[in-house]
């Protein structure tokens, strides 16, 4: 009777490790399925959300350089810029940018005379940051502080007193928002300000 009852359970362990096995399998399957829909959807997706923000994108650069109408499509070192025209004339530059926020990335468009020696306007293309938080950095107010701010030197970031003229006040509560979108106009207009410069018509 006891081998009986050894075989029995020696026969069982099998099955067990079977089931585990197929369970597993099914796990990896789903997880699969899953993620596939999710790349299908994203795909799917991906191209309308840039045709979105490139409307967009058109829409503001008459609001980030003042005196412009329209934009016209521009590419410097393979990144695409814009030219902000008046007619058939330049009066200034829009320059994408993107860099990392608190919570994930930040995409900005930045507003500058022709000469590339001032700032004229900043605008949040998309952002993820934490609401009621570091999510303020697409109020307008705020946004204007970088508003005629020269590009002879860096912006800095204060979180009390006056700011002075290359200083913005950073939002209540979200320095690290501040100090992203900050750093990542500093960094842009260092970068191609040269070359801005020399490709003005």
């Amino acid at each position: 009777m006891a081998e009986e009852e050894k075989t029995e359970q020696v026969d069982e362990t099998p099955e067990k490790g079977g089931n585990y096995i197929a369970q597993a399998w099914l796990i990896l399957l789903l997880a699969v399925c899953f993620g596939a829909s999710l790349t299908g959807v994203q795909i799917s997706l991906g191209e309308k959300i840039q045709q979105n923000k490139l409307n967009e994108t058109f829409s503001q650069i008459p609001n980030l350089v003042p005196g412009s109408d329209t934009g016209e499509e521009f590419e410097i070192d393979g990144k695409i810029i814009y030219r902000a025209m008046s007619g058939d004339a330049q009066v200034g530059w829009v320059v994408p940018a993107t860099g990392q926020g608190f919570a994930d990335k930040v995409e900005i468009l930045i507003g500058l005379d022709t000469k590339a020696d001032k700032l004229t306007g900043l605008y949040v293309l998309d952002q993820k940051e934490t609401p009621g938080l570091g999510n303020k950095i697409v109020e307008e107010d705020w946004q204007m502080q970088y508003v005629d701010k020269p590009t002879a030197s860096q912006i800095e970031v204060i979180k009390a007193g006056s700011p002075t003229v290359n200083q913005i006040m950073a939002v209540t509560g979200a320095t690290i928002s501040s100090v992203a979108v900050t750093d990542l106009v500093n960094k842009t207009v260092a970068e191609i300000k040269d070359k801005l410069a020399s490709n003005a018509k």
